[in-house]
Formats: C-alpha cells, sequence, structure tokens
C-alpha cells in the first residue's frame, strides 16, 4: 500500500487508547448520530482531503461463534433501518456499503446486540455487529473520503457483549498494533 494521510475515527477513547502517537484522531461518541456527525465534523474542518483515507476502528460483536480476532470488512450494513419501507416509497435507503475487497460483512446499529434472538437474525446477513461503522463509512463518503473499518472482536455479541468494559483494552491493544504498521504521511 502507497503512503497515505490518515483520520482515526473511533467511538470511545478506551478503544483508541493505542492509537499512535501523531496520527490524527475522532472520538466520535456511541452510535450511528454521534459517529456520522463527528466524522462531518472533522471532514469539514480539514482544508485538503485529497490522498486521505479515514480508518475506523474499534470493537465489534462476533455473530458467528468461530471468529475472533482482528478483521476489514470489506462490506458494511445499516441492519436497523426499515430499508423496505423506504424503498417502496422511492428512494434508496443505501442499507450496504462496499468499502472494500474483504469478505467480511460488518452490521452496524443502534441496537447494543445482546439478545440471542437479534443476533441469529443478523447472523444470517453479517460475520460482525458495531454501532459505529456504516455511519462514518456513509459520512466519509460524502465527502469522497474512502474509508477502511477495522474491527477487533469483543465478544460474542451476547450476554458476554455486557462485560465488554473488561474487554475493550485487549481489543485496543490489537487495533493500536495494526495502526502502527500501517505506511503513512503523519497530519
Amino acid at each position: 500500500m502507497s503512503r497515505q494521510r490518515l483520520l482515526v475515527v473511533a467511538a470511545t477513547a478506551a478503544e483508541a487508547a493505542y492509537v499512535p502517537a501523531g496520527l490524527p484522531l475522532v472520538i466520535t461518541g456511541m452510535g450511528k448520530t454521534a459517529a456520522a456527525a463527528a466524522t462531518a465534523r472533522a471532514l469539514a474542518q480539514m482544508v485538503d482531503l485529497s490522498d486521505l483515507t479515514v480508518v475506523n476502528v474499534g470493537t465489534a460483536g462476533a455473530l458467528r461463534d468461530d471468529l475472533s480476532g482482528l478483521f476489514e470488512p470489506g462490506v458494511v450494513l445499516n441492519h436497523d433501518i426499515n430499508a423496505a419501507a423506504v424503498r417502496a416509497l422511492g428512494y434508496d435507503p443505501q442499507e450496504r456499503l462496499v468499502v472494500g475487497a474483504g469478505e467480511v460483512v460488518l452490521a452496524t446499529g443502534d441496537v447494543f446486540v445482546n439478545d440471542p434472538v437479534v443476533r441469529a437474525d443478523l447472523a444470517g446477513r453479517a460475520h460482525l455487529v458495531d454501532m459505529e461503522g456504516y455511519a462514518v463509512a456513509w459520512t466519509a463518503a460524502q465527502f469522497g473520503v474512502p474509508t477502511r473499518l477495522v474491527k477487533h472482536v469483543s465478544d460474542n455479541a451476547d450476554s458476554s457483549a455486557n462485560d465488554w468494559p473488561a474487554m475493550v483494552e485487549a481489543s485496543a491493544r490489537e487495533l493500536g498494533r495494526w495502526l502502527d504498521q500501517l505506511p503513512r504521511d503523519e497530519g
């Protein structure tokens, strides 16, 4: 990969605890609205968006039992929008965005997934679930800026998700290591 300017976007300071020094970082807060607003504000304040890539790092719940570790999804879904109803009104809800070549699908929604019924339903459409990835990718696309989503599995999107505060440290370390290996132009 050639050198690039990066803007790292994370929902929480805990997830961004090991972002290498010198990388521009935006902490959005949790959820799609907070992520979209903070990402838009950061991009609107930048004078030059050429050669910029937004890198959304964070934790994700595994929707399938055999998933662990670090993933870079190629597709992100807005899972808690009624896309069929929006489409029936004659509008494109853009509920599916292609953000890379990877086969892993990330589902984003404001629903904190820890219910087995919700998990099973989502597992039919996606591998991972988070609360910000789609919003960051959609917002960056509106500015013509590519996005990379990098997620570390912190839990199984079940009752273990309630222990997220105890598990985020390990995920943050892995995300920091991944970022540290990227070729980049700082600033």
